[in-house]
């Protein structure tokens, strides 16, 4: 929200961003502009106005949370083995996609579909895994060819696959697990 704007626009824009993180966490991606709009006391073009699309919203109402995943892949980074580092932030992605409801959504938002927004939730995501995979792949703990815009569609297919299991959370996280040991039995896996 630019500071430059009026008082009363910066409170309405705080007011629906309110109401949207309840109304996205109650009922997902899918949650109702209009009742967004009806619920903070704004007509829909004011929603419209500070949120021109659906992701834009999204965004906004995940804005906390891809700033406390990229945190912690920076926490990580350099932290003991390479691999696990990785893993660990790989799996609190899947842990918060699947706690978030609407990240999934808005981490697959694709730029194509609308050139003036950017999907500044991957973005930062990728942005802030790199240094992990970068670091795992160096050590040949993974493949060189991986990227974390790859890890990143996995991870929000798992966690689409898994959101209407009566235990998302354990569907999301076998699902993971099983996808970094693969189909081979190993010694390790």
């Amino acid at each position: 929200m630019p500071d430059h704007q009026r008082a009363d626009a910066r409170r309405n824009y705080s007011r629906i961003l309110a109401v949207a993180e309840e109304e996205v966490a109650a009922h997902g991606a899918d949650a109702s502009l209009e009742q967004i709009a009806r619920t903070a006391g704004v007509g829909s073009a004011t929603v419209r106005r500070h949120f021109p699309t659906r992701y834009a919203l999204l965004e906004a109402v995940s804005r906390k949370r891809i700033e406390a995943l990229c945190a912690r892949a920076r926490d990580l980074t350099g932290e003991g083995d390479s691999r696990d580092a990785l893993l660990t932030w790989l799996s609190e992605v899947v842990t918060y996609c699947v706690t978030a409801r609407g990240l999934a959504a808005a981490l697959t938002y694709a730029a194509e579909s609308d050139p003036a927004h950017d999907n500044a939730c991957s973005a930062a995501l990728e942005q802030a895994g790199e240094p992990l995979l970068h670091r795992a792949a160096q050590d040949g703990a993974i493949a060189a060819n991986i990227t974390v815009a790859e890890l990143i569609t996995l991870i929000v297919g798992i966690t689409l696959a898994t959101e209407h299991h009566a235990d998302s959370a354990s569907a999301a996280d076998r699902l993971f697990r099983l996808t970094v040991a693969g189909l081979s039995r190993s010694p390790d896996a």
